[in-house]
């Protein structure tokens, strides 16, 4: 075997574990929140709470909007290895935040590493994927992002009756120790980085530039904004989900252990379905499997506003993660086979970043609710109809009929 092909072996577990840790990060907020509240650390509010976690995802939104410039310019391997060692490293920095302005400012940090981490990682992956296997490399990818949460919350179960909250933000920073050495020693760089053919431009910040600007060239237009609506309800469902879930099911009166628990079965749901949605991606297309997928996310959010008894609040939230985060990666599965691989990284890097907006709508909405006393069962009514508007933008994204499918050949893209 060669160098190359040991590296690409290399390739997939180590971006799983990059997106694990960002999963855990995605979670760790809405983990520590309702003791953060309870205790009155810093005097924080809901809306104080919300304030925080958009610092976070306005960190994101920078990270991820930069990084089809950043990667014409130094690579998917450099940019991917620094966003897991800065994200890793502000993340353990919360542990000893004096005041609340710090805690949110050192979650901004780590949020401009945590919005690069996501889509370069889906680029490479979907990069060194088998023909026609675009689907289930994203969807498998992103199964590591919800084991991180799931693992959050376990610890969360775990750690904070005995170790407190900061404890949850070291624990998070430590796999990076490992992490990133390997990533340094065996990380492949993107087989395009580097090559004339792989450019848009002349080079550096005008390749990356031009890369922007191809996004609405060639009959891409359309289905760029389509794509940018798509993330935005995508990443508003799961965000907002994954920070309130735990107290929004308080105020419907479960205790914190059961809540917690409910976090834990969302996305453990989200493990499950990703699963099945690669394969349905790959079978469909991620398209038609994306169309269904929002579908039945609108449903089962609204069913969540029904409050149920012992293991049928588990089975119900376990259903809803299935359906609900699938969704948005199935956006990213359908990006990734649209697009070229010289724009492929911008592509997903600006939906991913436009749909950070969406990432901060959800928590914003959710402490708003809950201050207002509202957020069971209208939280669930609202997560709904946003579920509608994702499925009404994937039905608007078509590729230009020039562009055939870049990733698996022309027949394979009628399907997409």
């Amino acid at each position: 075997m060669n160098q190359t092909a040991r590296s690409a072996g290399w390739l997939m577990p180590l971006c799983w574990t990059a997106v694990m840790l960002d999963g855990f990060d995605m979670v760790v907020l809405g983990t520590t929140l309702p003791t953060l509240l309870d205790e009155g650390q810093w005097g924080i509010t809901p809306n104080s709470g919300s304030a925080v976690s958009t610092a976070g995802l306005a960190g994101m939104a920078i990270g991820a909007l930069s990084i089809g410039t950043v990667t014409d310019v130094i690579g998917r391997r450099k940019v991917l290895i620094f966003a897991v060692a800065s994200f890793s490293l502000f993340t353990a920095l919360c542990a000893v935040a004096p005041t609340l302005f710090v805690f949110g400012l050192l979650r901004f940090l780590a949020g401009v590493g945590l919005g690069g981490c996501l889509p370069t990682a889906i680029a490479l992956a979907t990069e060194y994927a088998r023909n026609g296997k675009g689907g289930s490399a994203t969807t498998t990818l992103m199964t590591g992002y919800h084991v991180g949460a799931v693992l959050t919350a376990l610890l969360g179960i775990i750690v904070l009756p005995s170790l407190g909250w900061r404890a949850m933000y070291v624990i998070g920073a430590l796999p990076a120790l490992v992490l990133v050495p390997l990533m340094i020693r065996h990380l492949p760089e993107s087989q395009s980085f580097g090559t004339p053919t792989a450019r848009t431009g002349t080079g550096g910040v005008g390749a990356g530039l031009a890369s922007v600007k191809s996004l609405f060239q060639n009959g891409f237009a359309r289905s760029t904004l389509a794509f940018w609506l798509a993330s935005f309800t995508g990443l508003l469902l799961v965000y907002g989900l994954n920070t309130w879930l735990p107290q929004i099911m308080r105020e419907a009166g479960y205790e914190l252990d059961a809540a917690l628990g409910l976090l834990l079965a969302l996305n453990a749901g989200a493990v499950a379905g990703l699963l099945v949605a690669g394969s349905v991606a790959d079978r469909v297309g991620p398209r038609r499997a994306a169309l269904v997928w929002f579908g039945v996310s609108a449903l089962m959010l609204a069913a969540l506003s029904i409050k149920l008894p012992g293991v049928g609040a588990y089975v119900a939230v376990f259903l809803a993660g299935c359906f609900v985060f699938s969704s948005q990666v199935l956006v990213y599965a359908y990006i990734g086979r649209m697009f070229p691989p010289a724009n492929r990284a911008t592509a997903l890097g600006w939906s991913a970043g436009v749909g950070r907006l969406g990432a901060i709508t959800g928590p914003i909405i959710g402490g708003v609710l809950l201050t207002a006393g509202l957020a069971y069962p209208w939280g669930f009514y609202i997560f709904a109809v946003v579920g509608l508007v994702g499925g009404l933008a994937v039905f608007a994204a078509k590729r230009p009929a020039a562009a055939g499918d870049p990733a698996a050949g022309t027949e394979a893209g009628t399907r997409a």
